[in-house]
Parts: structure tokens; sequence; C-alpha cells
């Protein structure tokens, strides 16, 4: 089993953080996106897993060599971003033959890894929602069989929607709808996208499985991320690394404060996330989180995001401000 984690979307919705750092890598709840998915998995027993990188590729792999040196990782390029079914395609030659999960990049999910990796027939996860026109949709009869999957539709015939987790033991199919339809020009809003060549693989003859997921933490832009950052915090409780310097401090629970933070005459939480080498003092923080090397002095957050090595003096109530920022609002 091989894990393929597509991570090459530039993350225009959380823009201006995705500028200087990959949406992966974005933090949340003391840890990354990519780090939790590559965690879960782990547990699972994948030890081989194949990143899909693009855009600040690099920082992915300098990451991913740093946090999990002990899994077997192997880097495809996707130059030009042509969709996930392209992304997925250009993996052929790492995967060889072997099953696997395929599972994007920013979808933090809770489900039964070890009964969907034991499964003996192909799975995707699904779970309903709202308005499925953003979504793959699938359509699936009352022993959870799945007998179509549309990308996209404008009159969707089910409100349940690919999560973005799927387990394909038939890859050899899988790879010669890709090429088919990458040959044919199948395109789905000017991508060639997964779902197309799931749909193939239905039409030829294989079974797919659905499986609900119990949570889908949403990562996609700033106020979803600060939602899912709040509800891991209180599935994870709090962490405080033993180095740190505080004084006269008030912390409301959870919270996830990062190694060597300074803070001083200040109330922090609930719901905040601070990344390493970070300096509060004279402020009040609070459903927000604070990237590495950041400098807050006399402020009043709320619902923010405050990238790394940013420096913010003034008082407010809710920013979204990217890396390597300067900003002073007294």
């Amino acid at each position: 089993m091989k894990a393929i984690i597509p991570v090459a979307g530039a993350g225009t919705k959380l823009r201006p953080h995705t500028y200087t750092q990959p949406k992966a890598l974005i933090p949340i709840a003391g840890k990354t996106v990519l780090s939790i998915i590559v965690e879960q998995l782990q547990e699972a027993g994948v030890q081989d897993f194949i990143f899909i990188t693009g855009y600040l590729g690099e920082k992915i792999q300098d990451y991913i060599k740093e946090t999990f040196p002990t899994i077997n990782s192997t880097f495809v390029n996707q130059g030009e971003r042509q969709g996930l079914g392209h992304a997925i395609l250009l993996t052929k030659d790492a995967v060889q033959h072997d099953e696997v999960m395929i599972v994007l990049g920013d979808t933090i999910c809770e489900y039964n890894i070890k009964e969907v990796l034991q499964s003996n027939v192909s799975m995707l996860a699904v779970k309903k929602v709202d308005d499925p026109r953003n979504f793959g949709v699938a359509e699936v009869d009352e022993e959870s069989l799945i007998h179509k999957v549309v990308e996209k539709p404008h009159i969707p015939k089910s409100n349940m929607a690919l999560v973005g987790i799927y387990k394909i033991i038939e890859t050899n199919m899988l790879f010669d709808c890709l090429e088919a339809n990458f040959r044919e020009g199948v395109k789905n809003r000017d991508e060639y996208s997964l779902t197309d060549a799931l749909q193939c693989m239905i039409e030829k003859g294989t079974t797919f499985q659905s499986f609900k997921v119990l949570n889908w933490f949403d990562c996609g832009n700033k106020d979803s991320l600060l939602e899912s950052n709040a509800t891991l915090l209180k599935k994870f409780g709090t962490s405080i690394s033993p180095d740190h310097r505080f004084e006269n401090v008030i912390i409301v629970e959870p919270v996830s404060i990062g190694k060597n933070c300074e803070i001083r005459n200040s109330i922090v939480g609930p719901n905040v996330a601070v990344g390493d080498n970070t300096t509060i003092n004279y402020s009040i923080i609070k459903e927000s989180i604070i990237g590495s090397y950041a400098d807050l002095f006399d402020i009043v957050l709320e619902e923010s995001l405050i990238g790394s090595d940013t420096e913010v003096k003034g008082e407010t109530r809710s920013l979204n401000i990217g890396d390597n920022t300067e900003i002073d609002l007294g």
C-alpha cells in the first residue's frame, strides 16, 4: 500500500499566507495540515508516500525530510497544474501496480483508516453536504455501493460529496482510465478530474464501496481554517512547550503554544495556536492562529490568522496577515 498526497495547489483562497507557504504547511492546532494527514496514515501502518508537489514544492520536500525522516518518500513534480486527474497520472511509475490510498493535501478527516486499508474492495469517502455542486458527487445505493460519480454537477442527483480520500485496489485500471481521458481530452471545467477516471472504472466493472467520515475539517479558507483549528484544539487538548517564558499571563484553554515563546501581560485563548519563537506582550488573543517568529504588541485579536515573521502593533479586532509583514495600528 502506498499513499499519494497531492500538494501542488497554489492555495489561492488562503492568500496572502500561501504566497510564501504551501497550503499544506499552514499551521493548525500546533501541527500542520500535512503532518496531521501523514501521522494518521503512519499510525495505520503506511510507510510509502508519494507527494505530488508544484508551487513551493521545495518547502514540502524539506518539511517532509525533516519532520518524517523514517518514511519512504517520493516526490513527483506537477509543473503545469492541469487538474487532480493529471496529478495522479504523474505518479504511475512511482506506484508500480501497488494499491494506493489517495488523500488530498488539504483534507483532514476522522475515520477508521485501518478498516479502509484492510478492505478487499476499493473505497471512496463521502459525507452529506448541503450544497454538493462544488464537489465530486457520489450516487450511493442502499448497500453503500457507488454506482455513479460526477464532478461538480450543475443539478446533483445526490448530496453525498466525495471528501478527497480514495482507496484504490485496481490501480492498473485507474491509470488506464486516466490515460484514456488525457488522450481524449476529457475535461471538467478545463481540468482533468480524478472523478471522471473513477466513473470510467465504474463503467468497466470496478466495485466502489462508500464509507462515511465522522468529521471533515475544511482548511480551504481563513474562516474554515480557524473553525477547524478550534475543533482540533478541543480534540488534541492544550499543548504548551516547556521551553517558554511567561509573565503575568492568563491562559484560557484549549491552546497550543510552540517552543521558545515569550508572553507577558497578556490573555491567550481560547482556541489559539501560537508558533515557535513568538513574542506577545500587552495583548489579548482568542480564536486565532499565530505563526512562528511573530511579534505582537498592544493588540486585541479575535478570529485572526497571522503569518510567520510578522510584527503587529496597535489595537484591532480581526486580521488576516501574511508572512514577513510589519503593521503599526497605533
